[in-house]
C-alpha cells in the first residue's frame, strides 16, 4: 500500500509517499480502507521528533481515518466488511490501509462524506472527554465555555457541542475573519487575540464574574491570564501547549476562587477508556450529526501525497477548521 514516511525526524524534516506492507488486523481490530484522514497538530509534533508514537504504534502518521471496512478480526461480531466507518486511532492513518480497535470504530453518519467523518474522531472524542464526560469538570447548561483557538478544528466543534448542550460560548482567535467565522457558528463572544485583551473583554461581557470552564491549546502565559478569567468553583482543562510547557501561578486566587486546573492526553488512553467515549459519542452527539444540528468545518484537502503540503499550511494557522488527506 501507499503510505506516508518521514523522513529525517525532526525540525527539517520532511513527508514522501512510500510503499508499506498492508497491516493485518488482530482479533479485535478491523482493517479499514482509508478514504481520507484527518491531519492534527500532533502530527506535526511527531514529524519534528517532539511526539513520539506510544509503545506499539505504528510509525506512520494519522489519528483519525474514515473508510470502509476491508478485513475483520476473528473476535469482531458487531460489524461487517464493507461497512462505512470512522475511527480514532494511534497512528496509521496516513495511508492506503490501517489497522482500528472495532470499539473505536463509529459508523458513519448517512449526511456526512468520507472527508467530513474523518475530521470527527480526533476532536470529537478529545471535546466530549474533557468538557461534557469528566464529572468534576463537566459543562452545565447555561455555564459559559471559553475556548482558546476557536476557530481551529477543536475550536469549531467545542462550540457546536457546546451551543447544542445549552451553554453560551466565548472564543479566541486571531483575525477578524476567524472571529467572525465563530461567532456565524454560534459563538456568543469572539475576540481578536491580537487585538483585544481578552482578560479585560472577558470581564466586561460576564459583567465581572468570568466564565465556568476553559478549555486551552495554549498554555505558557496563558495560564496567568485565564485564572483572571474564571468564575467562583470554575474549571481550565489544559489540552495542548502551543506556548510552552512552564507558567509562573498564583496560588492565592486558585484557592479563594475555588478553581480546579488539570489536563490530559488522549492518544496514550486505554482502548477501554476511548471506547467509553465513543459510546458517550453514538449515544448523544451522532444523533446531532445524524440530524444536520451540528457538523464537522472542512478548510481544506489535499492527496495524500500532499500531505506536506497540508502540514505546510497548518503551520501557518491560517485555517478554520479541519484539514484532510483524501485517499
Amino acid at each position: 500500500m501507499r503510505a506516508i514516511n518521514i523522513i529525517n525526524s525532526g525540525i527539517s524534516s520532511s513527508l514522501q509517499i512510500d510503499q508499506r506492507p498492508i497491516p493485518i488486523a488482530k482479533a479485535d481490530e478491523v482493517l479499514i480502507k482509508v478514504h481520507a484522514a484527518g491531519v492534527n497538530r500532533p502530527d506535526i509534533m511527531q514529524r519534528q521528533g517532539l511526539y513520539p508514537p506510544p509503545a506499539g504504534a505504528v510509525d506512520i502518521l494519522g489519528l483519525e481515518v474514515a473508510g470502509t471496512i476491508a478485513a475483520l478480526g476473528s473476535n469482531i461480531t458487531h460489524l461487517n466488511i464493507g461497512d462505512k466507518v470512522c475511527a480514532l486511532i494511534t497512528g496509521g492513518g496516513y495511508a492506503e490501509y490501517c489497522t482500528a480497535s472495532a470499539q473505536l470504530c463509529l459508523a458513519i453518519p448517512d449526511a456526512l462524506s468520507f472527508v467530513q467523518a474523518a475530521a470527527l474522531p480526533e476532536t470529537y472524542f478529545t471535546v466530549w472527554s474533557n468538557v461534557f464526560d469528566r464529572a468534576s469538570l463537566q459543562l452545565q447548561v447555561g455555564e459559559t465555555l471559553l475556548v482558546h483557538g476557536g476557530s481551529s478544528g477543536i475550536g469549531t466543534t467545542a462550540i457546536q457541542l457546546a451551543k447544542a448542550f445549552g451553554a453560551k460560548v466565548i472564543v479566541t482567535a486571531g483575525s477578524e475573519e476567524k472571529c467572525l467565522f465563530c461567532t456565524e457558528l454560534g459563538a456568543d463572544l469572539a475576540i481578536n487575540y491580537q487585538q483585544q485583551d481578552f482578560v479585560e473583554e472577558i470581564k466586561c461581557y460576564t459583567q465581572g464574574k468570568g466564565v465556568n470552564v476553559i478549555l486551552d491549546m495554549v498554555g505558557g502565559d496563558y495560564l496567568a491570564r485565564n485564572i483572571k478569567c474564571m468564575d467562583f468553583d470554575a474549571r481550565l482543562v489544559q489540552i495542548a501547549l502551543q506556548k510552552g510547557i512552564k507558567a509562573e501561578l498564583n496560588l492565592l486566587p486558585v484557592m479563594l476562587k475555588r478553581l480546579t486546573l488539570t489536563g490530559s492526553t488522549l492518544r496514550s488512553r486505554s482502548i477501554e477508556f476511548k471506547a467509553h467515549i465513543a459510546k458517550q459519542l453514538k449515544r448523544n452527539v451522532w444523533p446531532l450529526l445524524t440530524n444536520g444540528q451540528i457538523k464537522p468545518v472542512i478548510y481544506q484537502t489535499f492527496p495524500l501525497a500532499e500531505a506536506e503540503k497540508a502540514h505546510a499550511l497548518m503551520e501557518t494557522s491560517l485555517h478554520i477548521g479541519k484539514i484532510i488527506l483524501t485517499v
